[in-house]
């Protein structure tokens, strides 16, 4: 029997899984997540949904999670989207479940460790990854190592105060739900046949992200900012306004240097849940 890696990505409304054998990640399966039940519930029904898998001869759990996490102890502190997961020793039960190596941290740094290590971040030593979808989240890579901050908050610029908000209020889906009342795949359609309005959306939407990424750039700037997440595959639409808002940036010879790539992998969490388990070492807590 081969050896293989779980990946795991739990999200609000699903709960994704993966193994990676051989370099190459395979039988993908999902199940919906039980977001309103009880924690024990929630425990058992991620319990269960590895036990699926256990056909492989697993090695080691990778998981990620959209909220803070205590890195070293697998603590998920607190889910937004899923009221009774707050301060739950994950890696514990699924340890003392399973007895595999398991590990666990934010999905955004998910994303970013995993087109780090199996993506088009491969070519890059110092990178920052931005999920664009209902909300945003950012996860870095310094010197070829994920960098998490205590309790994996490096890199949550959604937060971030901007304008009369903060910065997932313009640069996540929200922003095209809140001032236009449709959603980014909805919009995009328009958008290629033509429809004003719609091309207005995205052209602001674009220079709301090229603002967040001068935050970026004044603080870490990286070789590259991979954009993951539904909205990357619209970056044709506001790639020409967030370029322009970059162009004002103080440091010109920067921006000659930044790449900005939208992912060209759709599992890229479950990628970076697996790539948790092999860089295990160089994961960087604090």
């Amino acid at each position: 029997m081969e050896k293989a890696i779980l990946g795991l990505d739990i999200g609000g409304t699903g709960i994704k899984g993966g193994v990676l054998i051989n370099g190459h990640l395979e039988d993908i399966r999902s199940i919906a997540t039980p977001a309103r039940e009880s924690k024990e519930f929630i425990l058992e029904t991620i319990a269960e949904f590895i036990e699926t898998y256990m056909s492989y001869d697993l090695v080691g759990i990778g998981v990620g999670i959209p909220g803070l996490v205590d890195v070293r102890e697998g603590i998920v502190l607190g889910l937004s989207n899923i009221p009774a997961f707050q301060h739950v020793e994950l890696k514990k039960f699924l340890t003392e479940r399973f007895s595999k190596p398991v590990f666990i941290n934010n999905d955004a740094n998910c994303f970013a460790s995993g087109v780090h290590k199996f993506g088009v971040g491969r070519k890059f030593n110092h990178l920052v990854g931005l999920t664009l979808g209902t909300g945003i989240g950012g996860g870095i890579v310094i010197n070829g190592h994920l960098y998490s901050g205590v309790n994996s908050a490096a890199g949550e610029w959604c937060s971030a105060t901007y304008l009369d908000h903060d910065f997932e209020h313009y640069c996540s889906g929200k922003f095209f739900e809140k001032y236009y009342h449709s959603k980014p795949k909805a919009l995009a359609r328009m958008a290629q046949t033509g429809d004003p309005v719609a091309i207005q959306a995205f052209n602001e939407y674009g220079h709301h992200l090229g603002e967040l990424i001068k935050h970026i750039l004044y603080a870490l700037a990286p070789e590259a900012i991979i954009l993951g997440g539904s909205i990357r595959k619209t970056y044709p639409l506001f790639k020409k306004s967030l370029l322009k808002s970059l162009s004002t940036f103080s440091y010109p010879t920067v921006i000659e240097r930044l790449q900005i790539l939208p992912s060209e992998m759709d599992e890229t969490a479950i990628h970076g849940a697996v790539a948790l388990v092999e860089l295990e070492d160089v994961v960087v807590n604090s």
